[in-house]
C-alpha cells in the first residue's frame, strides 16, 4: 500500500516547501513533488508536514505500574500528539537496570504505535550506590543512562560513571549520554512545591531552586573534568539555564531539555491546592518561566520534552503533600509549545523533532528531512484547529492533566510511523 500526503507545507531541517509526499510500501518516502498518486490519499491541505516528534523524557510505567499506563496506551497518546519515538525512563518496577528488562521494554514497544527507545538506570535499582552494568547494557543497544526521578547524590560515583561512559563510545558506535535529574535531596527533602512567596502564603513546605542549581553546577564541573556527554533533564530555574548557557559557550558536551509545564505554568497554580499541579521539579516563578523560554529561543535548551508522568486517579486525588508528582504531556505538548513558547513553528518543530532525535541517537530514522529514501516517520499538523483538553478523553489510562478544560490551538491530523498511518484525521487507527 502506498500513501500520499497531498497539499501540505513541508517543514523540516532543510526549510519549507509546498509539495506532496508519497510513501512506499517499504516504509520509506518514495517521492516528493506535485500531482503524486497512491493507494491511500491523506488530505494535508492547510497543514504542515513535519518529521515525527521525539520525546526525550516519558514515563510509560510498564513493567510494574500498569494501572497508570502501559507502553501501548502511552504510545497511542504519543502518536496522537505527533510523536513517532518515545524515550522511556527506567524508573519502572523492576527498575530498568539490566538487559532482561531492557529487552522486555523493547519487545512491548515493538507492538506499539511509536518506536520505544529504552533507557537504563545509571545505578543498580536507582539507589545511587553501585554503578549499573553499563557495558552489558550498551551491548544491548542502550545509549542513554539516567536515574531519573532521583539525582545521583554521590559526586565520586558520578565522576566514576562519567569516566566509564566515555570509554563505551566505540562499543556503542556513538557517545553514551548521561541524563541527570538535578536535585540535591538534602535540600529538597520535605518540600512539595517551589520554595518562595507562594509556598509561604499557602503553608506548603517548599524546595529551593538551589537544590537543582547545585547539582547542575557540580555536573558541569565533572563534565569539564571527564569529557562525558551530559544531558540535563527538565531545567526549571533561571540560574540552571544560565549555567548551561555558560557551559555551552565554553564548548562542553552538554545538552538540555525543558518541559512544556515549566514554560507554561508557575507556582501560583498551586494556590488551588490541587495535586494535579504537583510536579518534580516543581513549578517555578515567573522569572524562571521567562528564563526557560529565553533558553529555548537562544539554543541553550535543545529540546522540548514532556516528562509525561501518568498516575492513577486514586493516587493523584490524595492531599497535596502525599500525592505523587507528575502530569500528562504527550497530547498537549505541540499546542502548548505553539501557543506559549514564544517561538515560531519551525523553531518548535526543531525542538520537538530533529534536535531531540540527535540527542537520543536515532537521527538516522527520526527527525530526518522529508526526501526520497528517508524513513517515513512523519506527522501532519493543522496549526489552526482548536480543541478542548479533557483528561478523560486522552489515550492515557490516567487523566492527570493540568490543562483540563482549556481550549488550545494546533493539533495533529495524521501520524505516519514507518510508513503506516497510525493516526488519520485525528483518530488512532489501532
Amino acid at each position: 500500500m502506498t500513501v500520499v500526503l497531498r497539499g501540505g507545507r513541508v517543514v523540516d531541517s532543510g526549510g519549507e516547501r509546498l509539495i506532496d509526499v508519497e510513501i512506499g510500501d517499504d516504509g520509506l518516502i518514495a517521492a516528493v513533488g506535485t500531482g503524486l498518486t497512491g493507494d491511500v490519499q491523506l488530505d494535508a491541505s492547510g497543514c504542515v508536514v513535519s518529521p515525527g516528534f521525539v520525546d526525550l523524557h516519558v514515563h510509560l510505567r510498564e513493567p510494574g505500574q500498569e494501572d497508570a499506563e502501559t507502553i501501548q496506551t502511552g504510545a497511542r497518546g504519543g502518536a496522537l500528539g505527533g510523536y513517532t519515538a518515545l524515550v522511556a525512563m527506567p524508573n519502572t518496577d523492576p527498575v530498568t537496570d539490566c538487559a532482561a528488562v531492557v529487552e522486555q521494554v523493547r519487545a512491548l514497544g515493538s507492538r506499539s504505535m511509536c518506536e520505544i527507545v529504552p533507557t537504563a538506570a545509571m545505578t543498580v535499582g536507582r539507589r545511587g550506590v553501585d554503578m549499573a552494568p553499563m557495558g552489558e547494557l550498551v551491548d544491548h543497544g542502550v545509549g542513554i543512562f539516567t536515574d531519573d526521578g532521583t539525582g545521583l547524590q554521590d559526586p565520586r560515583l558520578m565522576r566514576r560513571i562519567m569516566e566509564y561512559s566515555t570509554g563505551l563510545t566505540a562499543r556503542l558506535g556513538r557517545p553514551v549520554v548521561l541524563a541527570q535529574h538535578c536535585e540535591v535531596s538534602t535540600l529538597s527533602e520535605g518540600g512539595f512545591m517551589h520554595e518562595g512567596a507562594w509556598s509561604s502564603r499557602l503553608g506548603i513546605p517548599g524546595q529551593p531552586a538551589e537544590a537543582e542549581e547545585l547539582m547542575v553546577m557540580r555536573d558541569i564541573a565533572l563534565v569539564r573534568l571527564t569529557g562525558a556527554r551530559m544531558h540535563f533533564q527538565h531545567l526549571s530555574t533561571a540560574a540552571s539555564v544560565a549555567m548551561v548557557r555558560g557551559a555551552k559557550a565554553a564548548g562542553l558536551p552538554v545538552t538540555s531539555e525543558a518541559t512544556t509545564h515549566h514554560f507554561t505554568l508557575t507556582d501560583a497554580a498551586c494556590a488551588s491546592y490541587d495535586p494535579v499541579f504537583k510536579v518534580h521539579p516543581p513549578l517555578r516563578t515567573d522569572v524562571d518561566v521567562a528564563a526557560v523560554r529565553a533558553g529555548l529561543a537562544d539554543g541553550t535548551i535543545d529540546a522540548i520534552a514532556t516528562d509525561h508522568a501518568p498516575h492513577a486517579d486514586h493516587a493523584k486525588e490524595r492531599p497535596f503533600d502525599t500525592a505523587p508528582p507528575g502530569m500528562l504531556g504527550l497530547e498537549t505538548a505541540l499546542s502548548l509549545s505553539l501557543e506559549e513558547s514564544g517561538l515560531d513553528l519551525p523553531e518548535v518543530l526543531a525542538l520537538m523533532s530533529w534536535r531531540p532525535a540527535a540527542i537520543a541517537g536515532i537521527a538516522d530514522r527520526h527527525g530526518v528531512p522529508i526526501a526520497p529514501g528517508a524513513p517515513a516517520n512523519i506527522c501532519v499538523i493543522d496549526p489552526d484547529q482548536t480543541w478542548t483538553v479533557s483528561g478523560r478523553a486522552m489515550a492515557s489510562l490516567s487523566s492527570n492533566t493540568p490543562y483540563e478544560g482549556r481550549t488550545l490551538r494546533g493539533r495533529v491530523r495524521h501520524t505516519i510511523r514507518s510508513g503506516v498511518p497510525v493516526v488519520v484525521d485525528g483518530e488512532a487507527r489501532r
